[in-house]
This record gives C-alpha cells, sequence and structure tokens, in this order.
C-alpha cells in the first residue's frame, strides 16, 4: 500500500474496525479469526483463509448467523449446509473469506423469526410471514460487510452465494465484485419449500435441486 492509499485509509471513517485476530484450525483448514467492533453497538466475527490484503477476486461468503439452523441443527433452511459448504470451499482455496454478519432472521431479529416460523406453521412461507409481521421480505444490510473487507484490505471479491441482493449490496457499499461462485446445496423434505421461495420470490439463483419449484 503506498502512503497515498495509506493516507486515504486512515481518514475513512468505516463502522466496522478489527480489533483481534488468531490462528483458528477448523476442521475445514487452518484459518484466522478475526473480531471486529462495530458502530451499531454489534461485534462481527469472520475466518480468513490466507493472505487477502491486497488481492483480487477473493473468495468471500457473508453469512447472516441463524441460530436455529447453524447453532442447533434445524433443517427447515438451509443456513448450516451453505456455511459449512462455504468453509470446506476455503478450507480448499489459496485465500478468502466468510463474515458472519449479526443480522439473524434476515435482519429481523431471533424472535421475531420465531414469530415467522409460527406463520410459517400456519400455512404462510417465508416471504409471507415476514410481511405478514410487518417487514419487508429482506431486511438486511451489507454496509458493516464492506467495511469488514475493507479492513483487511481486500481489493476485489468473487461471491460464495446464491443471492444477488449480496453482489449488489457490496457494490453499493464500494466493494468491487468480480464474480459470484454459486453454493447450491442439497434439499430436504423439510426445506424444499423454503427453497422454493428463495427462488421464485426472493431472486436466489438455484437451478436442478430436487423438488425444487421453478420461478
Amino acid at each position: 500500500m503506498n502512503d497515498v492509499e495509506t493516507m486515504a485509509r486512515q481518514e475513512t471513517h468505516r463502522m466496522a474496525r478489527l480489533v483481534a485476530e488468531a490462528r483458528l484450525p477448523t476442521r475445514y483448514g487452518d484459518f484466522r479469526v478475526v473480531a471486529f467492533d462495530a458502530d451499531d453497538g454489534k461485534e462481527y466475527g469472520a475466518v480468513v483463509k490466507g493472505d487477502v490484503a491486497g488481492r483480487e477476486d477473493v473468495p468471500v461468503r457473508l453469512h447472516s448467523e441463524c441460530f436455529t439452523g447453524d447453532v442447533m441443527g434445524s433443517v427447515k433452511c438451509d443456513c448450516r449446509d451453505q456455511l459449512e459448504a462455504a468453509l470446506e470451499y476455503l478450507g480448499q482455496a489459496e485465500c478468502g473469506a466468510v463474515i458472519y454478519l449479526r443480522q439473524e432472521g434476515r435482519g429481523i431479529g431471533l424472535a421475531n423469526k420465531i414469530r415467522a416460523y409460527a406463520l410459517q406453521d400456519a400455512g404462510l412461507d417465508t416471504v409471507e410471514a415476514n410481511l405478514a409481521l410487518g417487514f419487508r421480505d429482506d431486511e438486511r444490510r451489507y454496509d458493516v460487510a464492506a467495511d469488514i473487507l475493507a479492513e483487511l484490505d481486500v481489493r476485489s471479491v468473487k461471491v460464495l452465494t446464491n443471492n444477488p441482493n449480496k453482489l449488489a449490496g457490496l457494490t453499493r457499499h464500494g466493494i468491487r465484485v468480480t464474480g459470484r461462485i454459486p453454493l447450491q446445496v442439497d434439499t430436504r423434505p423439510q426445506n424444499v419449500h423454503y427453497l422454493s421461495t428463495k427462488a421464485s420470490k426472493s431472486g436466489h439463483m438455484l437451478i436442478d435441486l430436487p423438488g425444487l419449484k421453478k420461478p
């Protein structure tokens, strides 16, 4: 990084700031775990493979936290499957990162997510449930993710996602997106309707999955 870039970085206010990092050996490979403080009062984490500073076309997964899926192993969604698939991919890559975003339930929070689950049990799909609770289909934001990538000095990214909104969100906040890496996982009987709704109503790029209804 030259002197001009260094000065610009120092003068730019970011919502997220790197505050700690350490080595993290995992079942998927050896990573660094990095912690960030953000202006929204939350702490964010990322796992980083290799040296991403100053690199182009870095594979990056933006993963929104999912207590029920990531932690408890729920099969109502594909969140844990996608997280594990991303970590497996990065474990074989030269470099990359998974950024773990604090926006449970597509940004509506855990309690409202459980309320949405109850509405889904009564027959609504995920989009209809969020709308019935007074939210948009997706309340997530990507400004903090963009700041984390800037803190890591990533120059451009290829995003591990099926969701085009993530590409647009990063681009809108100044991150150069050079590509998309599909991250499809197998359907389960319990989540095929959920995935069909992602494809038909939320624009997710899902194809050729067993049982999936086409848009």
